[in-house]
């Protein structure tokens, strides 16, 4: 069984990358679960068709701790198991201990059985502190995939998270398995990309092209796979399934120093 955490900024099409990869994945037959780590709870909602599925935090708040693993799991496309781990209500708590709570509940229930190919978190943002970072720091998914785009946001937030991935690894299993670019049409974008996961020691796994097709498929609220499975993007996403499915590149990511980044956005043209 393979544990594999999508990291990325907010707003960069992560959770849409993941359920799209996921989907591409259990078509082709792969036994996957998928645990949201987001407190937004929307890691799951293509898969599920758009079901607002009760997230743990919330299921444990109305029913108390005996809880059946039925009540958290949900069957998704192509018999994906999904689960939304939730968060505290706003302003209240830490959002980062729904993760926590979430992965120990799913254990104690008998979720990660042999039977699995993979487990998929789909992780907040660019937060890997506290619970957030726990799908790394404990060691439940060796393999990071960073969703980032030719953005200077985006890259600063890959390299931020390259660092917390550093610093878990030296000790620990977990790797970066590549980056992940889902393109937002900025200039010279795949040569940037593929130069910004070299300087981390790693690999650009994939180029994701821009596609309003996306956007029409989560009006949908399905999946590119699903909504429309000829379409040259729902094969992007069974490239970028097959790509991770066949990766054998996981390395400990050397982050670049703020100044070498911007470095890096100016000789490809991006700043200034």
């Amino acid at each position: 069984m393979r544990q594999v955490a999508i990291y990325g900024k907010g707003g960069i099409g992560k959770s849409t990358t993941t359920q799209n990869t996921v989907a591409a994945l259990a078509e082709a037959g792969k036994k996957i679960l998928v645990v949201g780590c987001d407190p937004k709870a929307d890691s799951t909602r293509l898969l599920l068709h758009g079901l607002a599925q009760k997230t743990v935090l919330d299921t444990l708040r109305d029913e108390g701790d005996d809880i059946d693993l039925e009540d958290i799991l949900k069957p998704g496309f192509k018999g994906t198991k999904c689960v939304e781990s939730g968060g505290p209500e706003p302003g209240v708590g830490c959002a980062g201990r729904g993760i926590i709570t979430s992965i120990n509940m799913l254990e104690s229930l008998g979720a990660y059985t042999d039977e699995l190919d993979y487990v998929f978190y789909d992780v907040l943002g660019d937060v890997v502190c506290g619970g957030f970072a726990m799908p790394i720091r404990e060691g439940k998914a060796q393999e990071i995939y960073i969703v980032a785009s030719g953005e200077l946001m985006a890259l600063y937030a890959a390299n931020n998270i390259s660092k917390g991935i550093r610093k878990y690894a030296v000790n620990g299993t977990v790797r970066l398995g590549g980056i992940i670019c889902n393109s937002r049409q900025v200039d010279n974008e795949l040569e940037l990309l593929k130069a910004f996961a070299e300087e981390l020691g790693s690999q650009l796994i994939y180029f994701v092209p821009r596609d309003n097709l996306v956007q029409r498929a989560e009006i949908n609220k399905k999946t590119v796979i699903d909504f429309d499975p000829e379409a040259d993007q729902a094969k992007a996403y069974r490239s970028l399934a097959q790509a991770i499915d066949e990766n054998k590149m996981f390395v400990i990511p050397k982050p670049m120093k703020q100044e070498r980044l911007e470095e890096l956005m100016m000789a490809y043209g991006i700043l200034g």
